[in-house]
């Protein structure tokens, strides 16, 4: 399994696109339509209409890269939200490419102590 850098910021991209966009059409659409930084330390990830193919846009330092991920039977459990970009955790980016569905995925509460005794 590929993995990604734990800071990385990763925006996911709601809407099924037009998957014979490459490089250059999904750097104009994070631009353009999603009104974020493509050349920013973050990955985008985008997918089909049938929801069996994620590509994931970054930039590294001198220029982009682009993986895609294509299911032979399954199909990726996307976010329901409705807002047009989610924002996630690296970690949330891998259990999606998992199969996980990430409104199943409950971690324990933060607790914060003021002192310790």
């Amino acid at each position: 399994m590929f993995h990604l850098n734990p800071n990385l910021a990763v925006y996911l991209h709601r809407e099924p696109i037009d998957f014979r966009k490459n490089i250059n059409g999904l750097a104009a659409l994070v631009e353009h339509d999603l009104k974020l930084d493509p050349f920013a330390q973050a990955a985008y990830v985008f997918a089909n209409r049938a929801r069996n193919r994620i590509k994931i846009l970054g930039w590294s330092r001198n220029g982009f890269w682009l993986l895609q991920k294509r299911l032979e039977r399954e199909r990726f459990i996307w976010p329901r939200q409705n807002q047009r970009v989610i924002e996630l955790t690296v970690q949330q980016l891998h259990w999606l490419l998992e199969g996980i569905d990430l409104a199943a995925v409950r971690a324990h509460a933060v607790v914060r102590y003021q002192r310790a005794a």
